[in-house]
C-alpha cells in the first residue's frame, strides 16, 4: 500500500521557530544566572555545570545510539536540561552528584517515554528530587564570596521558623546570598524571562499566575511578621523565579491551553506556599511543579474547547 501523509484542511501556517531555535533561546536566557553565580561562588560553579551538561549529553548520545534511534543532540534539549539541572544544586555538592542526575534526567525520565515531547514530567526537576536521595548533600550550602556576614543558611531556612533572614530583599535581588547555583539572583532570572517573553518562547500565564498565588497567599498569612516584607522574601528567595519561569513554562509538561496555563501556576503557587509553610523541607517548588505535571492532563481536559458543531454521543 502506498504511503501517504494526511494533513489537516487549509490554511496552513508555519512558523520560523524550531526546537533547537527554542533551546537557543532559552540557553541564552539562563546564561545572566548562571553568570551570576560563578561570580558568587567561583570556579566549582563551571565544574558542576560542566558535568551535569556533559553527562547529559552522553547519555542521550548513548540512549540513542544503544536503543538504534536517530541522534537528537542537535536540538540542544539535553543542554537545556543539564543547565537547568546544574542550577538546582548547590555549589557545595561534589561532582559525582549531578553525573547521577544526568542519568536520571536524560534515560529514566526523558528516553524511557520515548524522547523529547513524551516525558510526562520535567526532567530537571525530576533529577533534582531524585538526588534527594542523598540529602545531606543537597542541603549543604556555602556562603557567596565576599558577603562574610551571611551564615551559609539559606534564607528559606531560616524562614521555616518563622524568622526573617538576615539578608535584605536587595541581597537576595541581586544574589548576595546562600542558595542554589542558578536560584540566587532574582535580578538575572526576571532578565532572562523578560528575554524569553520578549522573543515569545514563553507565554506570562504560568509565571504570572504562580508569582501571584504565592505573593497573595504570603501577604495574607505572614506568620507573625510584618506582611509586605515577608512577602518580598517569599518571592525572592529559594527557587521560585527559577521554577516559575523556566520550570514550569515547560512546553511538553505544562497545560495548551491559556486557562489551563493560569489554573497550572495556580496550583503551582498553592502548594508551594503549603509546603513552605507546612511541609519537612523549606523549599516547595520542585515538587509542587512535578505535581502539577501529573495533572496536566485533568486540566487540558476541562479547559480545552470543544470543536465547533460536535456534539457529545447519548450513552446507549
Amino acid at each position: 500500500m502506498e504511503d501517504r501523509l494526511l494533513v489537516s484542511a487549509p490554511p496552513h501556517v508555519r512558523g520560523g521557530d524550531d526546537t533547537q531555535s527554542i533551546m537557543l533561546r532559552v540557553i541564552i536566557a539562563l546564561t545572566p544566572a548562571l553568570l551570576v553565580g560563578f561570580w558568587r561562588f567561583g570556579l566549582p560553579t563551571l565544574m558542576i555545570t560542566a558535568v551535569s551538561v556533559g553527562s547529559c549529553v552522553f547519555f542521550e548520545w548513548g540512549y540513542r545510539r544503544l536503543a538504534r534511534k536517530s541522534c537528537t543532540l542537535g536540538d540542544y534539549s539535553a543542554v537545556v536540561t543539564g543547565l537547568l539541572l546544574s542550577m538546582t544544586l548547590s555549589p557545595a555538592v561534589p561532582l559525582w552528584l549531578p553525573l547521577i542526575g544526568g542519568f536520571f534526567a536524560i534515560v529514566v525520565v526523558k528516553q524511557l517515554y520515548g524522547g523529547l515531547g513524551k516525558n510526562f514530567m520535567n526532567p530537571a526537576l525530576a533529577a533534582r528530587c531524585f538526588l534527594f536521595s542523598w540529602a545531606a548533600l543537597m542541603n549543604s550550602w556555602v556562603s557567596p564570596r565576599g558577603v562574610d556576614a551571611v551564615s551559609s543558611a539559606t534564607p528559606l531556612s531560616v524562614m521555616k521558623g518563622m524568622a526573617l533572614p538576615a539578608e535584605s530583599p536587595m541581597d537576595c535581588f541581586l544574589g548576595l546570598r546562600a542558595g542554589c547555583i542558578g536560584e540566587i539572583s532574582a535580578a538575572a532570572l526576571l532578565l532572562g524571562g523578560a528575554y524569553l517573553l520578549l522573543t515569545k518562547v514563553i507565554r506570562p500565564h504560568i509565571p504570572l499566575s504562580y508569582l501571584l498565588t504565592v505573593a497573595v497567599l504570603t501577604f495574607l498569612f505572614p506568620r507573625g511578621n510584618e506582611r509586605l516584607t515577608w512577602m518580598l522574601y517569599q518571592l525572592l528567595s529559594g527557587g521560585l523565579l527559577l521554577g516559575a519561569v523556566f520550570m514550569a513554562t515547560d512546553y511538553v509538561t505544562s497545560p495548551g491551553t491559556d486557562r489551563g496555563r493560569v489554573l497550572y501556576g495556580i496550583g503551582c503557587g498553592v502548594i508551594t506556599v503549603v509546603i513552605r509553610y507546612f511541609g519537612s523541607y523549606p523549599e516547595g517548588v520542585s515538587f509542587s511543579i512535578l505535581i502539577m505535571n501529573l495533572l496536566v492532563w485533568l486540566l487540558d481536559k476541562w479547559t480545552t474547547p470543544r470543536a465547533f458543531g460536535y456534539k457529545k454521543e447519548a450513552n446507549t
